[in-house]
């Protein structure tokens, strides 16, 4: 592990600390706040909506990243510093998806909970068969990244993704605040309503860490036994389980 990093980047293993459950707030209570927010936010600015939940959640509220670009963490950093970002680190993720986790430990002010799954990928493999992800993509996403997350969020009442409307069909209608029903928790989308362009022009105006995999045909980065770059003209996310009915995670839902 890069030295320089490991103030800001803690290796969490199954049995690793998590955030402590007292003080969590009563589910329904939750869910009326989250859907009066998600009404009174809606238009709102990202930068607006990650104050709210920050303000709102304090130390409860977290943010998850699979490291295709840090500009979630850089959002939310610049209202919460020191916001605790969640990355599943699967064991099967590209080498460059890696090297922004580190790079997002180091450079920003955040603190970034890397979360293994309960087995190996070996151990996975003498379990349950080897090469699980080409049998059955569902059960190794639960494995791996589904089971996880339910431990990476367990102290936590809020929790903020960078899904966006624009990059697929099933992601259209994603609100900017809702509850997660699954969970028990408030979900924040502070950048559910930005383009592509958006993203871009973020980036470019400051220096946001962004995967190498993207500049070299991947219109969406996961895990690399189930991603591959993306043709002409193709949704994003097309380059996600392509052989299969698989469109989600499971993280999503």
């Amino acid at each position: 592990m890069n030295l320089v990093s490991a103030a800001n980047l803690r290796l969490v293993g199954p049995g690793g600390p998590t955030p402590a459950e007292e003080g969590r707030r009563d589910p329904e209570e939750l869910r009326v706040l989250a859907e009066a927010a998600g009404r009174e936010l809606e238009g709102a600015p990202a930068l607006e909506i990650a104050r709210w939940a920050a303000e709102t959640f304090g130390d409860r509220f977290c943010v998850t990243s699979s490291m295709a670009d840090a500009v979630l963490a850089h959002l939310v950093s610049r209202v919460a510093p020191g916001v605790d970002v969640v990355f599943l680190d699967t064991g099967l993720h590209f080498p460059e998806t890696l090297r922004v986790r580190d790079e997002v430990a180091r450079r920003l002010p955040v603190n970034v909970r890397s979360i293994r799954p309960r087995l190996t990928v070996g151990q996975q493999d003498g379990e349950y068969g080897p090469r699980l992800f080409n049998r059955s993509p569902d059960d190794c996403c639960q494995l791996r990244k589904v089971e996880p997350l339910e431990r990476a969020l367990a102290g936590y009442d809020a929790w903020a993704a960078g899904l966006r409307r624009d990059e697929s069909p099933t992601r259209a209608n994603t609100p900017v605040v809702t509850f997660d029903a699954r969970r028990g928790k408030v979900k924040v989308n502070p950048i559910a309503a930005w383009t592509q362009a958006d993203v871009d022009a973020y980036i470019s105006r400051y220096d946001i860490p962004v995967n190498e995999l993207f500049s070299r045909g991947y219109g969406s980065i996961g895990c690399w036994p189930c991603t591959r770059r993306t043709k002409a003209g193709e949704d994003p996310r097309a380059g996600r389980w392509a052989m299969f009915e698989k469109t989600e995670c499971g993280l999503h839902v």
